[in-house]
């Protein structure tokens, strides 16, 4: 079980987010594991490039 302080709060410690339309995608602030901690605070603030709907660009 993850502890409460480190549970990644975005995706609830699941490691897989979802949009609005039911796509399920892996979580980019915990990189997936759904443990946030400080190595992964390095790589969540970045820049991505988004189409005309704003959707993420892979």
């Amino acid at each position: 079980m993850v502890d409460g302080k480190q549970r990644c709060k975005a995706c609830d410690g699941s490691g897989i987010l979802a949009d609005q339309e039911g796509w399920q995608y892996r979580c980019s602030v915990c990189n997936g594991d759904g443990i946030y901690n400080q190595s992964d605070a390095a790589t969540t603030s970045r820049v991505m490039d988004v189409d005309e709907n704003n959707r993420l660009l892979d």
